[in-house]
């Protein structure tokens, strides 16, 4: 273009800055860019951020050519900026840091030593890169469309682009050369090169115009205090597994960012990235290595979060009062566990325990341990009960989480890699399925098939939340604070109930007892229960949705923003509630003895109570845990047992609620006074505990105290603390 356009040019973008303004509520102008200049002015603000979508109010033919040429426009826009300041500047700016002293001192050698009609070679003046102090990114349209990563091609080269992945690694910040500055070893001439590459060639014979005279020949030694740095950092991006075509892996993509973009993202999010897509020029040596082929990057300019199957941003603004109240309505326990996977019909208790997993109970670090907070679950059980559906939908739901198999993952996928890292050429740990989701779900299925050498990698996820590595001369500790939701079938395809519970699940005993609740879910043929199935199914087939139910499913949207909110609770468990814990677990450490219960009861089945009734408090949006919270997290561990103990739970469950409670207090009766003798005695807060740890609900104790009451089978006393049998 002729010098006159880039003046055009430079004039419109000045009239953009200058003039552009919104109205706010009460019909007054806001001047949104010349409040930014004036921070820029006063060094309250480092960034710009031009957003297309207003430039397109005032010149839409603008916006197109900043789209299709965009690193010219940030060099034009910039330089508009840098003549507009001073006119910005309302006060003046005290705070001197080691950029002013220099800029002070170089004007000072200038005036003293040169003439000013000297003509001088354009390298041995100030570049204007040099002397700013802001940074310009733009934001690009909302008509624009993302892309795919694989759609970014040639004719996109120096376009502003807009692509979506998920960032599988991110490098550290290190300081990048943006001017370098040399000095002359014979005439003191300083000598600037604006890099615009990530690479350059050095400079090294001196052009200033005493040393072409002499012809003396001075050499040039770079000078790192006069030289500009900014924030760099490399970011590889990779593309959502569902724009992936049949038979292909997923493209990457290298992403460059600078200055205030950095630290924006790290391994694991879903992101969009608006930038200036450009080949990466590479000069002598390098070039001859990299033979023929060129590579490629995008130039950051905005990044934004990512909803992983939507394409919305984070949902990071608060629920209004009426989605709030409309989820805290009656009954609103079961109805969030409801809209977890309302296609898939049955499974309440379950979609009540992967509710608590998904909100995660409190974290608690005494001094110099660590007790984890969130909740691990394993679901076992025969084909086709929906275990893999169950897991999608949690994968999907889940703000971080990394979805993947027993056979597809080894022990490195899982935790961690060692590579060689392309920049610096230094080792570097890449993070595997656990460090990815770090803070969220990790969602293992065919949790059964995973060789042993890889399954012993999640003992220490499981009950430290670290990975410990010491590989290739790195020593380290990576947080892996995810909970683990694993899905498994029986040793032999099906559950056998002839069979005790480690010869169907084959999984070792230090696995299983780190899991907070195992269930097992099995298909048992029952007339009425498969005739409402199939009706379920083939209405979802037929329309896609889920039947009608007595609420509507909350959208998954405010779910999980719903769920992000409960997260910032930190409920305590208060003082009279510890006697009421301790001895229920006690009670259930006897029951296991007695029964010689299949699953393994120890001090962890203590803190898997504490994590779920935290968890329930969350639900809540309560600061203290309450009775009911530890009653219904001693439940969902009951009715976990009871769907083990398959062949034992035909003949409890088929009996009332009350036939189970009764024979229960006859049982405490009978230790209390040494045999089952009339008129034994018990005590009604004991006679609840018992009942609670067993898995009914304190409403079944009552009902069942009064029935037998009436039969006259017991008596009550007048302060209903003590139970009398007749």
């Amino acid at each position: 273009m002729a010098p006159k356009d880039y003046l055009a040019e430079k004039e419109k973008c000045k009239q953009f800055l200058q003039e552009f303004y919104s109205e706010d509520d009460n019909g007054k102008k806001v001047f949104k860019y010349g409040a930014q200049l004036v921070a820029l002015a006063h060094r309250e603000q480092v960034s710009v951020q031009v957003d297309l979508d207003d430039v397109d109010v005032e010149d839409p033919e603008l916006v197109m050519s900043i789209c299709e040429n965009a690193t010219r426009y940030v060099g034009i826009f910039a330089d508009a900026i840098h003549e507009l300041l001073p006119e910005y500047r309302e006060k003046d700016v005290v705070a001197k840091d080691s950029l002013d002293v220099y800029i002070e001192h170089r004007l000072m050698m200038e005036q003293r030593g040169r003439d000013p009609a000297d003509t001088r070679d354009p390298r041995n003046q100030y570049p204007p890169e040099l002397m700013r102090r802001f940074e310009l990114y733009f934001k690009p349209p909302s008509t624009a469309k993302p892309k795919v990563v694989r759609d970014v091609r040639a004719d996109s080269i120096g376009h502003l682009v807009t692509v979506r992945g998920i960032v599988t690694r991110a490098s550290d910040v290190k300081p990048m050369m943006a001017v370098a500055t040399y000095t002359c070893d014979q005439c003191g001439a300083e000598t600037y090169q604006p890099i615009q590459s990530p690479t350059f060639m050095p400079l090294i014979m001196c052009p200033s115009q005493e040393c072409t005279t002499n012809k003396s020949g001075g050499r040039l030694y770079i000078q790192t205090r006069g030289s500009k740095f900014v924030k760099f950092q490399e970011v590889r991006i990779q593309e959502h597994s569902d724009q992936v075509p049949v038979g292909n892996i997923p493209r990457s993509m290298t992403i460059y960012v600078r200055g205030e973009n950095t630290r924006h993202t790290q391994p694991g999010d879903h992101v969009g990235i608006a930038g200036v897509f450009l080949p990466l020029l590479r000069t002598g040596f390098k070039q001859a290595t990299q033979g023929l082929l060129s590579e490629t990057y995008l130039e950051a300019h905005s990044i934004t979060l990512m909803n992983k199957t939507e394409d919305d941003e984070l949902g990071t603004e608060d629920l209004t009062e009426e989605e709030l109240s409309e989820i805290k309505e009656d009954n609103f326990y079961d109805k969030l566990a409801g809209s977890i996977a309302p296609e898939i019909f049955g499974h309440e208790d379950v979609k009540k325990a992967l509710l608590l997993l998904l909100v995660g109970g409190v974290k608690q670090t005494p001094k110099g341990m660590k007790i984890r907070g969130t909740i691990n679950i394993c679901l076992m059980g025969d084909p086709g009960v929906a275990k893999s559906q169950l897991l999608s939908y949690i994968d999907r739901l889940a703000p971080r989480s990394q979805y993947t198999t027993g056979r597809g993952s080894s022990g490195v996928g899982l935790t961690a890699a060692v590579m060689r890292d392309p920049v610096t050429g230094e080792m570097t740990l890449e993070g595997g399925a656990l460090v990815l989701a770090d803070l969220g779900v990790c969602c293992i299925d065919e949790f059964d098939k995973m060789a042993d050498t890889d399954r012993t990698a999640i003992h220490e996820v499981m009950e430290q939340q670290t990975i410990s590595i010491a590989k290739a001369g790195i020593m380290t500790s990576l947080n892996a604070r995810c909970s683990i939701l694993a899905a498994a079938n029986p040793a032999y395809g099906r559950y056998n109930p002839r069979k005790s519970l480690e010869q169907n699940i084959q999984l070792p005993a230090a696995l299983l007892s780190r899991f907070d609740l195992l269930w097992l879910i099995q298909d048992k043929p029952d007339a009425e229960a498969d005739l409402r199935l199939a009706q379920h199914i083939t209405y979802v087939h037929q329309h896609c949705r889920q039947p009608p139910m007595h609420f509507t499913p909350i959208d998954m949207k405010v779910m999980r923003r719903y769920i992000g909110l409960c997260k910032k609770k930190h409920p305590a468990v208060p003082e009279e509630l510890a006697d009421y814990i301790t001895a229920a677990y006690v009670e259930m450490r006897k029951e296991a003895r007695v029964s010689k219960d299949t699953t393994f009861t120890s001090a962890r089945t203590l803190l898997s109570i504490l994590r779920l009734s935290t968890a329930l408090a969350r639900l809540r949006m309560q600061e203290t845990v309450e009775k009911e919270d530890v009653n219904e997290a001693m439940r969902l561990m009951e009715m976990s047992k009871d769907s083990l103990q398959a062949d034992k739970s035909n003949n409890t469950r088929a009996q009332r609620p009350a036939d189970v409670i009764f024979s229960l207090l006859r049982e405490l009766a009978s230790e209390g006074r040494g045999g089952a003798k009339a008129g034994g005695i018990v005590r009604m807060a004991d006679a609840e505990q018992r009942c609670v740890t067993r898995g009914f609900t304190p409403a079944q104790f009552q009902e069942a105290l009064e029935e037998y009451e009436e039969l006259n089978v017991w008596q009550i006393n007048q302060g209903r603390s003590r139970i009398t049998f007749v």
